[in-house]
């Protein structure tokens, strides 16, 4: 399928690791040109290389995702370079497990980190986006709806991830921009595989994490996401808005007792 996004311009915060990194590539692979904008231009250079040895783009502007003034200045590279911006990926953002323990300004601070910056990134890149009839797609997580516990922050973030992704898509359906929300729930990236190998059994800890997945008992994919990502970015998905995509397996609306080692379905 040509999903139309030959030459676009995508701005994917938090796009060298993990979840960003697979959005990166799948963009990158689809023609666009991926520019990543994070703080680790070395992992940013490892995936450049690799793209551009296969004909692809994918360019790096190193930011702080909490100083507004390195948002804007990179804005204003990127159009400036390539005369238009045409989708904002909000992925940056970390679960740093600020709880109720902590004091008010570590909540804060991971409020900025988690959603600040996103507000931020999209007042910059808005005028832009309204050029281009663009898209955003903002990476939330199922704590937004599940609760996780001991993350107060991060939770809050997310929760507000997932209103934004609504008020903002009601402000910008006049200029014919699309909001939607893609919500993981467990992906097996590098830092997840690390807090896995930490476990006394990490054979056993990943059979148990497979297990509360009702579709295929796995864990969803990074490239499961990033398809995902990719396909409501593109103008096949151009009457899709407002919406909270779940890619998780089934984890966060189907029945836990599904989760059971057996089923009461048996085939026949």
């Amino acid at each position: 399928m040509n999903l139309q996004l030959s030459d676009k311009v995508i701005l994917i915060t938090g796009g060298a690791k993990g979840i960003g990194e697979g959005i990166t590539n799948a963009f990158a692979e689809e023609g666009a040109i991926a520019c990543i904008l994070g703080r680790n231009p070395k992992e940013a250079a490892a995936i450049m290389e690799k793209q551009t040895a296969r004909g692809n783009r994918v360019e790096s502007y190193a930011i702080e995702m909490t100083d507004d003034s390195t948002i804007r200045e990179a804005v204003s590279r990127i159009a400036l370079k390539h005369g238009h911006i045409d989708a904002v990926i909000n992925n940056a953002g970390g679960n740093d497990a600020i709880g109720l323990r902590h004091g008010p300004e570590d909540f804060r601070r991971s409020l900025e980190k988690n959603i600040v910056s996103c507000f931020s990134l999209i007042h910059h890149a808005l005028d832009h986006l309204i050029a281009s009839r663009g898209v955003i797609i903002n990476i939330g997580s199922k704590c937004s709806v599940t609760g996780q516990g001991g993350t107060s922050g991060y939770a809050a973030s997310k929760g507000a991830m997932n209103a934004l992704t609504r008020e903002w898509a009601l402000d910008l359906a006049p200029h014919g921009i699309r909001v939607n929300c893609v919500l993981p729930a467990e992906v097996i990236t590098p830092l997840y595989e690390r807090w896995l190998a930490q476990a006394p059994d990490p054979a056993v800890a990943r059979e148990q994490l497979n297990r509360t997945i009702p579709l295929e008992r796995r864990t969803t994919t990074v490239e499961e996401i990033a398809d995902t990502v990719v396909f409501l970015t593109s103008p096949k998905s151009s009457h899709t808005t407002g919406q909270l995509i779940f890619v998780d397996g089934g984890y966060v609306h189907l029945d836990r007792a599904c989760t059971q080692p057996t089923s009461h379905l048996k085939a026949s």
